[in-house]
């Protein structure tokens, strides 16, 4: 049997538990689908949350976990593979989207049975369904089982791609960084690298000259030339060398970074290395639900209004799905609103609906 919620939200990473929190203090049935695969994941500790300054990013996550249960917020441990949005509630089922390795497609569909509002066990009234076009969403899971839900919330985040040099991944989240807000304090006057990957990267190398005075700028697959005379300015300023030449690995000792070296062999001594990942948004599921993206240096992300709301009815995005930018506690924020605002929308689609009866 299908089962009705309320609220289906995609990702249990800050942003989804914090939107599943509120939902669930607001009394809405509320499923949260998490495949267990945060951004943060390579990190020990995170950084510069209030009150949780230094917690280990799992541990963070087990908290939330524990709030959310204590609300009767269900937890499934799964992956979304499936979105159906109907376009109304006579059972003529909408497109169907079936996310494939990230991206989406489409494809006809039929009709499907109408489907009724089940009754919650525990005795509290059902949630039905509004009825209104695009509010309807049916929901599967790779585990199998089928859920339908009034609202979506999509907090699937992003991947960060990382530059093809050898070592890099493998030190990932430890001594190869990637924001200085995050572990900058941690790694405070070391000898700083930091990785071109566009001319771009010149603003990182100068973010990080504020945590060390020892940065080297290593240009990598980026041509001096690249560089526009502003940028070496600046760069000359804050006292960051500039080295040109492609790195070809690292030099790990003892399980520490001591090196960079480039592939003519030449050997810098480095204890930290800075770099800029390539986003990867996970919008497979908004796009296949026609939510609309704009573009932006760092990749596309859907268009939201200031709650989250994406371009489709009935569809909130927040944290890492809609920027790449999004701290831990922007995250929890997005997620919140987000919520705030599917409370506010549920109560008056009812009272909207009841009046017409």
């Amino acid at each position: 049997m299908t089962e009705n919620y309320a609220v289906v939200v995609i990702g249990g990473g800050a942003a989804g538990l914090s939107a599943a929190l509120v939902l669930g203090r607001a009394r809405h049935r509320t499923l949260v689908v998490d495949a267990g695969e945060p951004r943060n994941a390579p990190a020990a500790h995170m950084q510069g949350y209030l009150t949780r300054d230094g917690m280990p990013p799992t541990e963070f996550l087990a908290l939330g976990r524990a709030e959310i249960a204590r609300y009767g917020v269900e937890l499934a441990r799964d992956r979304v593979v499936e979105v159906t949005r109907a376009e109304n509630l006579g059972g003529v089922r909408g497109k169907n989207f079936t996310e494939v390795q990230g991206r989406a497609f489409t494809e006809a569909q039929g009709e499907d049975p109408t489907r009724a509002p089940s009754e919650d066990p525990t005795g509290a009234p059902s949630e039905g369904f509004a009825g209104t076009p695009g509010e309807e969403f049916t929901v599967v899971l790779a585990g199998g089982r089928t859920v339908q839900a009034r609202r979506l919330v999509v907090a699937t985040g992003l991947k960060d791609e990382l530059p093809a040099v050898a070592g890099v991944a493998e030190r990932f989240g430890r001594d190869v960084l990637h924001c200085p807000f995050c572990h900058g304090w941690e790694v405070r006057d070391q000898p700083f690298g930091v990785l071109a990957s566009s001319p771009a990267s010149v603003h990182q190398a100068l973010m990080v000259s504020q945590w060390s005075k020892d940065v080297r700028f290593f240009l990598h697959t980026v041509a001096e030339e690249e560089l526009s005379d502003e940028d070496l300015r600046r760069l000359a300023a804050a006292g960051v060398e500039v080295v040109p030449g492609e790195v070809a690995g690292l030099v790990v000792e003892d399980d520490r970074l001591t090196g960079i070296r480039l592939a003519d062999g030449t050997e810098h001594a480095r204890s930290v290395l800075f770099l800029a990942p390539r986003a990867v948004p996970q919008t497979g599921l908004l796009e296949g639900l026609g939510a609309e993206l704009h573009d932006t240096p760092f990749g596309a992300y859907p268009v939201v209004d200031a709650t989250g709301l994406t371009t489709v009815p009935g569809v909130w995005a927040a944290g890492n799905a809609i920027g790449f930018a999004e701290q831990v506690v922007h995250a929890a924020s997005g997620g919140y609103r987000a919520a705030s605002a599917i409370v506010g929308d549920l109560l008056m689609t009812d009272l909207d609906a009841a009046a017409q009866v």
